[in-house]
């Protein structure tokens, strides 16, 4: 499922006017049955100050060099937020989103039709590595889960400790160590997470906002495809064109080795590698989540004397959730 720009710029703009209704942005209603929810695009076009053929072509997208005043025009009357607002300036412009712009009243005229451009191979990535000093202080972070995501929602790195909450990551295939993989295609991740079909939306907003990013990517494709084919819960969840950066939130899990835990989490993301985050969890003072936490290092302690970045590590497989579902 290779990522169309125009077809992706097409499908987000028609799932956020299906969001909007007219009478709650002071539009008249003139009765009668509506075939399409929400805003009309003629509508769309009204509240953003731009031409109904101007805001088609943009949808449709027939040239991909619109000016900010219009994009800009067309985030406010659809009430993108910030994530969302970046997502379409990443769409429909072939540069990306400055961080901010002055508005305009009047908007220029439409750009000239651009042809398509030429199909060029798919760029060959480079594999991330992670520095030796980050490792280090995944290891250095003992008290907490704490693991390194990179790009297509792989793992990169991770402690002790996120290894006995979430999965023994180090058990296996490099290809399994990818979250989208691991939360759509492994029977254990749904009984881990305690709202598993809130973490699956996540983790599919999370990944359709990190493949446009990287639309030729080949792994992006091949990882989109598989999900694709192996679960209909993921191709719901693609469907939404929901998009979410990987800040800060908290998830409860139902570990079968300590019980309910009650995390936060907190995302830094590395200033020479946006493409790299570290995740690490967090636990109120005092509180039952903390208590089964200092169990569960204890038991990893003694359940994984090697370092969890290390593929020798293992679990007892019936101790924590297992890949035997992944293809």
């Amino acid at each position: 499922m290779a990522l169309d720009r125009r077809t992706e710029l097409g499908e987000f703009l028609r799932s956020r006017r299906a969001r909007l209704r007219p009478e709650e942005l002071g539009l008249p209603h003139y009765g009668g049955r509506r075939r399409v929810p929400g805003l009309r695009r003629e509508e769309l076009a009204q509240l953003a100050g731009v031409s109904v053929d101007h805001y088609v072509r943009l949808e449709q997208g027939r040239t991909l060099h619109f000016s900010e005043a219009v994009l800009d025009a067309v985030s406010r009357a659809l009430r993108l937020d910030a994530v969302e607002r970046d997502h379409l300036y990443r769409l429909a412009r072939p540069w990306p989103a400055p961080e901010t712009t002055a508005p305009s009243a009047t908007p220029p005229p439409p750009a000239p039709q651009q042809a398509p451009p030429q199909q060029t191979p798919a760029r060959q990535t480079q594999p991330q590595q992670v520095r030796p000093g980050l490792r280090r202080l995944l290891d250095s972070a003992a008290d907490v889960p704490a693991y390194i995501v990179g790009r297509n929602t792989d793992v990169l790195a991770w402690n002790r400790l996120a290894a006995a909450l979430i999965t023994d990551f180090g058990a296996l295939p490099p290809e399994g160590r990818n979250l989208a993989r691991l939360v759509f295609l492994d029977e254990g991740m749904r009984s881990l997470y305690a709202d598993w079909r809130g973490k699956a939306s996540d983790v599919a907003a999370y990944l359709r906002l990190d493949a446009t990013r990287h639309p030729d990517d080949p792994h992006t494709t091949g990882l989109l495809d598989e999900l694709s084919t192996h679960s209909p819960e993921f191709r719901e969840a693609w469907a939404q064109h929901r998009l979410k950066d990987k800040t800060h939130g908290r998830y409860v899990y139902r570990h079968p080795v300590v019980g309910e835990l009650d995390l936060g989490f907190e995302t830094l993301r590395l200033p020479d590698d946006p493409d790299q985050a570290l995740i690490a969890h967090t636990v109120e003072e005092n509180s039952p989540s903390e208590t089964a936490l200092r169990v569960l290092s204890a038991w990893a302690q003694e359940s994984l004397p090697v370092t969890a970045n290390s593929a020798a590590s293992a679990l007892p497989a019936s101790a924590l959730p297992t890949s035997a579902a992944l293809p």
